[in-house]
């Protein structure tokens, strides 16, 4: 089962995309829009922007995973069938803070798919608590990656 997105790419009025994640497949449907298919346990953030004459109406990013055959999965607008979410935050200031934090990763020289879970969920909470979420260490990255070659 693969967990499918679909984007769109409207100046201006829509936008649709994938900050990061490795999708397994992608179909073009025409030049601005295309759906994208991530094999279960792949992690991908999913913005989505919209406006209308008067301004921004919606900006929300969500970091998922895409969920394992079986596995309880939360229904999302535009991801098929669903996936299970690490992270939403909607509201642009927030939406460029988790842009910000993304970049910091990838500026330790770590790819974001790779980055713990519980990182992200940390984020979230952090956040919604109107907290400064802690900035991802190469140490917590390591202990991630040593327990999960401990996992069953």
């Amino acid at each position: 089962m693969r967990t499918e997105v679909d984007l769109i790419w409207l100046a201006g009025r829509t936008e649709r995309w994938i900050r990061f994640g490795a999708p397994a497949a992608e179909r073009i449907i025409d030049r601005r829009r295309r759906t994208l298919a991530f094999t279960p346990g792949s992690v991908f953030a999913f913005v989505r922007w919209s406006a209308n004459d008067f301004g921004t109406v919606e900006s929300r990013l969500d970091i998922l995973r895409a969920a394992e055959p079986g596995e309880a999965f939360a229904t999302i607008r535009f991801v098929r069938p669903g996936a299970i979410r690490l992270l939403r935050i909607s509201g642009w200031p927030k939406v460029g803070r988790i842009l910000d934090l993304i970049d910091a990763v990838e500026a330790l020289g770590l790819d974001p798919i790779a980055v713990a879970p519980d990182y992200w969920r940390h984020v979230h909470n952090r956040l919604l608590a109107g907290l400064a979420p802690r900035p991802y260490a190469r140490e917590r990255h390591r202990a991630w990656l040593l327990r999960e070659r401990l996992a069953p």
